[in-house]
């Protein structure tokens, strides 16, 4: 077989083809992935550095979930210390009102005097096992003052059982102010009366009247204490995906912010209880020095309240203002990435329109040089 014979021109239209083929290939690739660099042989600086970019950016989303996530577990955090917030303020409410109202008494009537003889006082205590005596011996009762007799009375009141053998308390005896005589007050729903003097003078010259009753008293004591169950429930629900900022201080939130986990925040959880803001359930509200004991408590739980919201949103501030600057860095690094390898898809259109025209002109090119060839052969 012969050796096929190009001429001069025939092979240089088709070095053309292949070249154009070549530069084309080149062109659909770039113009698919919409990139200019697609491997370290197109252009290894590029590659290599826009393949660096891309790393952290990946990196750092993946840390701007956990920044998300850390912001909405704080957030629930101030959301619910919000909520305890307002409780207090409620219960502060109730433990006013309970303050202002005034409640039932046995009072006294006469002028209180020492005696020169034994003297005794009976209570009837509503629910008790048995009334409650109060004696008092001659020699004592020869010098005890007012105040000493009024806490013995209370104190007496306050062992009072009822039948299952449970402590009623909840009693106390205030003396007047211009110390002739006292009254009695029931700190619970339970009456409390006098039924005999023991003698057949009055009680160091003093008789008494009426019933003492701190029902109304209860119910806000009551209401208080529902209250208070109300924010122990609420603080243990405070919870975002298994940390609870409010649980305590064995609780805490680690937020990391950049790729070796050099920069980071621990926020650390506090008691959001009633334990943990120092309120406890009221006793006795029927005695004004325990209800004036519940509002110092609350008070001083919402200026805790306060320094816990103060931190927790200093926290919050610096969370978000990290994860806003992560979202922004993710994009400068994207774009610096994109810069090196994107193509231009206008130009690289416009190139592959211009191979296509190099390429048919080539082919024609090609198809006239083999017209000629064939027509020189025929004049042999």
């Amino acid at each position: 077989m012969s050796d096929i014979s190009l001429t001069a021109s025939m092979r240089s239209n088709l070095l053309s083809l292949q070249q154009t083929q070549s530069l084309m290939d080149v062109t659909q690739e770039r113009l698919s992935t919409g990139k200019k660099v697609n491997s370290a042989l197109d252009n290894p600086s590029s590659f290599y550095t826009a393949q660096s970019l891309t790393n952290r950016a990946n990196d750092l989303s993946s840390l701007l979930d956990s920044m998300g996530q850390g912001v909405q577990t704080i957030k629930a955090a101030d959301e619910a210390i919000t909520s305890i917030t307002a409780l207090v303020q409620q219960a502060k409410a109730v433990a006013n009102q309970a303050r202002d109202i005034s409640i039932s008494a046995v009072e006294s009537s006469g002028t209180f005097t020492n005696m020169t003889i034994a003297q005794g006082l009976n209570f009837k205590i509503e629910g008790a096992a048995a009334d409650v005596r109060v004696g008092i011996e001659k020699a004592e009762a020869e010098t005890i003052t007012i105040d000493a007799l009024a806490q013995k009375i209370e104190t007496e009141l306050n062992k009072a059982t009822d039948t299952s053998g449970a402590v009623i308390g909840g009693f106390e005896v205030r003396v007047n102010a211009d110390k002739t005589g006292f009254k009695i007050y029931s700190g619970t729903n339970k009456e409390v009366s006098v039924t005999t003097n023991n003698s057949d003078i009055p009680f160091f010259g003093l008789t008494f009247s009426g019933t003492a009753s701190g029902a109304e008293r209860a119910q806000y004591q009551e209401r208080y204490n529902d209250i208070l169950t109300q924010i122990d429930q609420l603080s243990k629900d405070a919870g975002y995906k298994g940390v609870n900022l409010l649980g305590g201080t064995d609780q805490s939130l680690t937020v990391v912010f950049n790729e070796d986990r050099s920069s980071s925040i621990t926020i650390k959880g506090v008691d959001g209880s009633t334990a943990g803001l120092g309120l406890a359930q009221a006793t006795s509200w029927g005695n004004l020095a325990s209800i004036e004991t519940s509002l110092d408590e609350v008070d001083a739980a919402i200026t805790k309240l306060r320094s816990m919201s103060s931190e927790f949103g200093n926290n919050y501030s610096v969370v978000q203002t990290r994860e806003e600057f992560t979202e922004n860095l993710i994009n400068v690094l994207e774009e610096g990435s994109d810069k090196l390898t994107l193509a231009d898809m206008n130009e690289e259109s416009a190139n592959m329109l211009a191979l296509q025209t190099r390429q048919q002109l080539a082919i024609n090119s090609l198809s006239l040089a083999s017209q000629a060839a064939q027509s020189v052969l025929k004049l042999f």
